[in-house]
């Protein structure tokens, strides 16, 4: 053992110009660090802790199965469909003011406004105009209704205005059909 690595003891004093280790309290490891001494009075910053060789195991996240073809063609579908309803009301005057607005009730495709009215839009595309007419059921009604609370709550400017309930039903080779006021929070 050198005499820099010696504990100090109270019989054994310190020897001029060189330095030697001071325990200092027990670490979060429960090692005990040291610090050297440099000169006389002089404390130099404490050594290193060393690192364990094995680290703490780390839950992993539970792997997800990719989702079905079906389901993704079915998402793209939406997707595409939102644009378009979105293009189709900008053309006839209305501002976007959110898509696909997501809350812990349900989602709103679009948040459009036009004349000081603010306008919840539900997108449906389906095989025919009729089908997605069909496909608006009143628990979705429901549903749309409690999200749009929700968007009222975060957004207190548009608390006093006008609202609406749209649909717009669209269907592959026919120009998307908008159903202005199809419903109201009280169905």
């Amino acid at each position: 053992m050198a005499i820099d690595d010696e504990p100090p003891s109270e019989t054994k004093p310190a020897r001029a110009g060189k330095a030697r280790a001071v325990p200092t309290e027990a670490g979060p490891t429960g090692m005990r660090a040291t610090r050297t001494l440099k000169r006389p009075g002089e404390i130099a910053p404490p050594a290193p802790t060393p690192v364990p060789l094995t680290m703490p195991r780390v839950k992993k996240a539970a792997a997800k199965s990719p989702p079905e073809p079906k389901r993704q063609a079915a998402q793209m579908l939406g997707l595409s469909a939102e644009s378009r309803a979105a293009a189709f009301l900008m053309a006839k005057g209305y501002r976007i003011v959110a898509r696909r607005y997501k809350t812990p009730v349900g989602e709103i495709d679009l948040v459009a406004q036009r004349l000081g009215t603010v306008v919840f839009v539900e997108v449906k595309a389906r095989a025919s105009l009729d089908a997605a007419a069909e496909s608006v059921s009143l628990r979705q009604r429901a549903r749309i209704v409690d999200a749009a609370q929700h968007w009222l709550a975060t957004h207190p400017k548009a608390a006093g205005l006008p609202l609406r309930f749209d649909v717009i039903l669209i269907a592959p080779g026919c120009l998307p059909r908008h159903i202005a006021a199809a419903f109201d929070a009280s169905d």
